[in-house]
């Protein structure tokens, strides 16, 4: 079966539906190809910063996703001993639309996504549709091969095809462009743990012991964590077993001690592979890469999501009259990588530095809590928990919602 469309892209992520839902309210024939049968995979990243809940106002989702189960991130603390803690970002101080960070099952907010594109005229969601080649007309890409749901294979022609296939992009790879990878010392473990009621539901704090640190992320009805430890040390922590697990939780925690067997066994222990790269180009003739397949970022932060969808904003907002004229140029392509590159760079050079800065010591054995005059000049100066909270919330060179893809908001809605 031979197809075609003006844009394919591949991948449902956050970057691969706001890119084609933003495309399609352009008016620009957009298919989007998703290679499972639904969105629901645990321990994505589920962090919706406040630059991404300004973009959602301004696309008139952001009532729709107001509604949807969430917790919200006000301020990140980091413990001092004692039982103290110390506020180093705290997003009530920022004058911004939405000064939290809302944390809502990444499914939720694809499915959000997907529903406002079935609404535009011009887009097509493929779901269990697996892309599994590209297409060629000398140097430049033409299309992709797929199978379908039911296992027949075809080919989807497109004068533009955007790779938004992840940190492991087999586009990416077949495409033959070059990453760039920077030393990544740990890597991350998620699972969850019942919430009680006097956990803080409002502020994520690391708490560290023995070479190892929990990040507690709050969520609606239960507490997502991250058990960060050196990276190449996974199969060393499955083959000492759950128990072994389960009495280290509860050492680095002892507030947990009496959740620990929630974890039924290490299956429930997901483990993330941590990277930090970027591709040196992000485009071939008739190919874009965009989000993690571009670049991985660290779980330092978590500024995953909301950078792919600055990207994807940013794609839409440069590409959109291209692809609608039909005049789509290699240097097009070339400007969505200069309009997002130095803003990946900055980020991944902060994540290398706090790499260096907290989670080596803490890994290592070394750590013994902020340095003091950093914690004397927070306590003299508490406004300036606003910049780390601005770095992480709004991001550096925010994108906005081009033009053609606004909507009012529903009658009777605000912008909070």
């Amino acid at each position: 079966m031979d197809e075609r469309t003006t844009c394919v892209v591949i991948g449902g992520g956050p970057a691969g539906m706001m890119v084609g839902l933003l495309l399609a309210r352009a008016g620009v024939a957009v298919t989007v190809l998703e290679k499972h049968d639904d969105f629901l995979r645990d321990f994505r990243g589920d962090t919706v910063h406040p630059s991404t809940l300004r973009l959602l106002d301004e696309l008139g989702l952001g009532d729709r996703f107001a509604a949807l189960p969430q917790s919200r991130l006000e301020e990140v603390t980091v413990p001092i001993g004692g039982g103290r803690t110390v506020t180093i970002a705290d997003f009530r101080r920022l004058r911004i639309s939405h000064p939290y960070v809302a944390m809502v099952p990444q499914w939720d907010l694809l499915t959000l996504l997907a529903e406002a594109g079935a609404a535009e005229p011009s887009f097509t969601l493929r779901m269990r549709t697996e892309v599994t080649g590209l297409l060629r007309e000398g140097d430049r890409i033409r299309g992709v091969r797929y199978r379908g749901p039911d296992g027949v294979e075809g080919t989807l022609r497109a004068e533009l095809t955007i790779a938004c296939d992840g940190r492991w992009s087999i586009v990416r790879g077949e495409a033959g462009l070059r990453l760039r990878e920077f030393p990544v010392p740990l890597d991350a473990w998620w699972f969850r743990l019942p919430r009680d009621p006097a956990d803080d539901p409002a502020g994520l704090t690391p708490r560290a012991g023995r070479g190892r640190f929990l990040v507690v992320v709050p969520r609606e009805g239960y507490l997502q964590i991250a058990y960060i430890a050196p990276k190449g040390s996974d199969r060393q922590l499955r083959d000492r077993g759950i128990e072994a697990f389960r009495r280290e939780i509860a050492e680095i925690e002892p507030r947990f001690a009496g959740r620990v067997d929630a974890i039924a066994s290490m299956d429930d222990v997901k483990h993330l592979d941590v990277r930090l790269n970027r591709l040196d180009r992000w485009h071939l003739p008739g190919l874009l890469c965009l989000g993690d397949a571009a670049h991985a970022m660290s779980p330092i932060g978590g500024v995953g999501i909301n950078l792919a969808v600055q990207d994807a904003v940013a794609a839409a907002t440069l590409l959109a009259e291209p692809l609608r004229r039909g005049t789509l140029t290699s240097a097009d392509l070339a400007a969505v990588r200069a309009r997002r590159l130095w803003p990946t760079i900055l980020v991944q050079a902060l994540q290398r530095f706090l790499h260096r800065a907290l989670a080596e010591p803490i890994l290592q054995g070394r750590w013994a809590g902020p340095p003091a005059p950093l914690l004397a000049l927070l306590r003299r100066v508490p406004a300036l928990t606003a910049l780390p909270a601005y770095l992480i919330g709004v991001g550096l060179r925010p994108e906005h919602a081009p033009p053609f893809a606004r909507r009012p908001l529903p009658a009777g809605g605000r912008r909070r």
